[in-house]
């Protein structure tokens, strides 16, 4: 059906490499092949299929940008964006998994960890030999993270970490978190970066259940009571909140790629539903007002499609700000729901069913409009860089 298809209006795949094309199929294959026959049970089982983890470190999924000194695939953002598009395109939970690995794992040890730090932890993300999360957002605290309440004091010749972090994907399966603190250093509390291995004593984690979304992908609660770490655990680079905000600035990158994808395979499913589905002895493709909706869904996936790559090269040049990424991350998750939903209304009673992957796709993207800054929380982000006045205070 995806070949038959064309979601790519504007051409952007001449504007690709060679190099870019053949990661992105490979990518596609993959998800074909291999993960879309095993999503519709894992969604209904609330699972994550844990048996592609090391298929996604042999691919080169895990740490696409990371150097290869460290382990890492050492190729483009555009590269990373590509292969987030496919993997979404799959299901959010997949691409989560590899973005969370990736961006707020890998990164932050890249970024702000020592060099042993990077030489033990890094290669081992890669290969999925050890599978990280990132401790940030707290039950009471997401939108406002600098609020935070989970703090780290000096003892021991360590730290004892105590507070709780919620909404964390890979958690309960996690061998290291990446964990966001308060210490006080110099009469001030700064916020820090601790690595945190899964056996460390007063460190608990419970999955979160009941979820209508996400629900082929591992969400968690981190509990930290006198929780020791030695010195060696702090990212000795990290300092402030925009050390974790750095971090989620890689990720929203990631997911404006991402999005792109589940827009396309509602795009794609609604197209070939509405060429085959009769009413009234004809295909409802025929129908001037499911033409309309088809329409508005290929433009916007357009739209986000040059968003994401123009995003890409900029972010590949050096170039790239947050206030763009909020651009891309608020429009292309937007764009998203507003297509998986008219592919649902396309599909009538059968997009409710998981027969079809619309209702999939359109729960999952409830949560990524949510995580790693809500639209109105970028909206704010983008009126400040606009008139230079802060609407959060």
């Amino acid at each position: 059906m995806a070949d038959l298809i064309d979601t790519d209006f504007y051409q952007i795949e001449e504007l690709l490499s060679e190099e870019e094309r053949l990661v992105r199929d490979v990518a596609r294959r993959f998800v074909d092949e291999e993960f879309l026959p095993r999503v519709q049970q894992c969604f209904r089982e609330g699972s994550f299929p844990m048996e592609l983890v090391p298929r996604l470190a042999e691919l080169g999924f895990l740490g696409v940008t990371v150097p290869t000194e460290y382990g890492g695939a050492g190729m483009s953002s555009v590269v990373y964006g590509l292969i987030s598009q496919e993997l979404e395109r799959g299901d959010s939970g997949l691409r989560s998994f590899a973005s969370v690995q990736s961006s707020l794992v890998m990164y932050p040890i890249l970024t702000f960890g020592s060099e042993e730090q990077k030489k033990f932890w890094l290669p081992r993300l890669a290969r999925a030999e050890a599978i990280g999360c990132f401790g940030l957002t707290e039950p009471d605290f997401g939108s406002n993270p600098g609020g935070m309440i989970t703090r780290a004091r000096r003892e021991n010749g360590g730290y004892l970490l105590n507070g709780t972090k919620r909404w964390i994907t890979n958690g309960s399966i996690s061998d290291v978190a990446v964990v966001w603190a308060k210490l006080e250093e110099d009469g001030t509390d700064v916020i820090r970066g601790f690595l945190v291995e899964k056996e460390r004593a007063g460190f608990t984690r419970q999955n979160i259940e009941g979820k209508f979304s996400f629900r082929a992908s591992v969400t968690s609660e981190l509990i930290f009571e006198d929780c020791w770490i030695p010195e060696d655990n702090l990212l000795p680079k990290s300092g402030g909140l925009k050390s974790p905000l750095m971090c989620l600035t890689q990720a929203r990158y990631g997911i404006s790629w991402g999005a792109t994808g589940a827009a396309i395979a509602c795009y794609e499913c609604a197209v070939d539903y509405a060429q085959n589905r009769k009413m009234f002895s004809r295909p409802i493709g025929g129908y001037q007002l499911v033409q309309a909706k088809l329409v508005t869904m290929l433009t916007e996936i357009t739209k986000a499609q040059l968003l994401a790559y123009r995003l890409g090269r900029l972010k590949d040049a050096g170039k790239m700000r947050p206030d763009q990424v909020s651009m891309a991350k608020m429009n292309n998750v937007s764009t998203a729901l507003h297509t998986t939903r008219l592919a649902r209304d396309i599909l009538g009673g059968n997009g409710i069913t998981d027969e079809y992957p619309i209702i999939r796709h359109l729960l999952n993207l409830e949560t990524v409009n949510t995580y790693e800054g809500t639209e109105d929380i970028h909206r704010l982000t983008l009126g400040r860089y606009i008139t230079g006045l802060s609407a959060f205070e």
